[in-house]
């Protein structure tokens, strides 16, 4: 593709070279840059693309997008605008052929929910008979290949990159999770969206967007953009839901478990093997779990009404939906007790995760949690988070997550910190997670339920910043042979 025709739309502040040059490809990460690449110098958060520069020459780099103009390199063509980090999107979107206009692409936003959705989405319209697509926390999709994932959302150019696969492959539907980053960081600039969808909010990610109001309005800004063709689904049972449509342009549908609303449920009936559920007035069996599972079902039914479908064959579609990986998985031991493996990371779900739990059990039984904190993030919602825990259950073992490059015991105090001497008669600490979750299960009795919360899908622990493989599901099993 010829420079000039990547620029389009865009008005450089300055441009240096041939603008006719052939642009083999786009990189943001200069060790990816191969010969006659353009590569954008972006002001990261930890790093400065501009620092790399010489480096991308070096590899073959023909074009150079950034900020501030080098030291110039004959033959190269340099092209300064105003905010590499606003045009990446629209440049990557341009390069691979711009795949959402030949895609109908579904954004789902919220703090809690978001994997679920969208799986179940993509799981959903498959079943109908329709090739799809999956960006996604736990992995991503090309109709049926699959593909691992390193962010909730990623950069612009590996995410045009994967639509573009998309296209090629036929598929029709796209669902990706919408993380707040990707937003405030533009890299879902230059997408279109058909539609978007809102699950909740809670506190998370204050160690990046630093206030809770700035976090809501990194959100917000996702449904301030769509536009009037789309369609906005939002969840009225959050006291933000309605806040975050205010000012879309979209078309505005909303859903409930205990308001009216445009898609609206009951649960008629719950055990651990799944719910009956009245939708809209109709009745359906699912294969989920809890209230806040509904909310996420109402949203998937919603959301397939708006793109088309019939609501008779989307509930049936919906009665074979199995639960996505690490979220609510149960296991059940043979010894009587059941195991809850789930990603609840927040105050938020694993308040969620709990009552769900307990409508379930109608006190026929005890709750042992497991729940730690993540380490190097918001240190503000750990006394929140054992709170919480020790709120809704009858033992809590606290022990690490994935610590990263901070002390497992210090994290924990930071839990325990937010507990009084009579909360604190519930708790034990167990630094090692393996040795938690064996504790658990040998205090288990017939009947119990034990709550392993915080890394769900996960297969791996960080620590001391090196990944080591750890799979809370294993751990389980390998607890019930014993």
């Amino acid at each position: 593709m010829k420079l000039h025709d990547l620029l389009k739309g865009l008005v450089p502040l300055q441009l240096e070279g041939n603008a006719d040059v052939d642009i083999t490809g786009v990189n943001i990460d200069s060790r990816k840059v191969e010969a006659g690449n353009m590569f954008i110098a972006v002001k990261g958060t930890a790093t400065d693309g501009h620092g790399y520069i010489g480096k991308a020459i070096e590899l073959g780099a023909k074009a150079i997008v950034c900020e501030d103009m080098p030291e110039r390199v004959a033959g190269v063509t340099y092209v300064r605008v105003e905010n590499t980090e606003q045009i990446v999107g629209q440049i990557a979107t341009t390069f691979y052929g711009h795949p959402t206009r030949k895609l109908k692409l579904l954004g789902v936003t919220g703090t809690n929910g978001k994997t679920t959705i969208a799986t179940v989405l993509y799981n959903l319209f498959r079943e109908m008979g329709h090739k799809a697509g999956l960006l996604s926390t736990v992995v991503n999709y090309v109709d049926g290949e699959a593909i691992p994932t390193e962010h909730t959302t990623p950069d612009p150019i590996t995410l045009n990159a994967l639509l573009a696969r998309m296209v090629e492959a036929g598929c029709e539907y796209v669902f990706m999770e919408v993380s707040s980053h990707s937003v405030v960081q533009n890299r879902i600039g230059g997408l279109r969206f058909v539609g978007g969808i809102f699950t909740n909010i809670t506190r998370d990610h204050l160690d990046y967007h630093k206030t809770f109001e700035n976090y809501i309005k990194a959100k917000k800004l996702f449904f301030d953009r769509l536009p009037k063709e789309a369609f906005a689904i939002t969840n009225v049972d959050d006291k933000n839901g309605l806040v975050m449509v205010q000012n879309t342009k979209a078309v505005v549908k909303t859903y409930s478990v205990q308001s009216p609303a445009d898609f609206k449920a009951k649960i008629i009936e719950c055990h651990f093997e799944g719910m009956y559920l009245n939708i809209n007035g109709r009745e359906v069996g699912v294969q989920f779990i809890g209230k806040f599972n509904v909310s996420n079902l109402l949203a998937v039914f919603g959301t397939a009404v708006m793109l088309g479908k019939d609501p008779e064959e989307v509930l049936v579609a919906l009665s074979k939906m199995k639960p996505v990986n690490g979220r609510f998985e149960a296991l059940r031991s043979p010894k009587g007790f059941t195991a809850i493996v789930d990603y609840a990371h927040t105050p938020d779900a694993l308040e969620n995760v709990l009552s769900a739990i307990h409508g379930v059990l109608e006190g026929k039984g005890q709750v042992i949690t497991v729940c730690g904190a993540g380490g190097n993030r918001d240190k503000g919602k750990r006394p929140l988070m054992a709170r919480e825990a020790v709120k809704q259950s009858d033992k809590v073992i606290l022990t690490s997550d994935n610590p990263r490059f901070e002390e497992p015991e210090d994290i924990l105090n930071d839990m325990l910190a937010g507990l009084n001497e009579e909360q604190m008669q519930k708790v034990i600490t167990i630094v090692d997670r393996r040795q938690a979750i064996k504790t658990a299960c040998m205090l288990a009795q017939e009947g119990d339920v034990i709550l392993i919360a915080g890394k769900g899908h996960e297969d791996y622990q960080i620590i001391k910043g090196v990944k080591h493989h750890f799979d809370d599901k294993e751990e389980v099993r390998a607890c019930f042979t014993v």
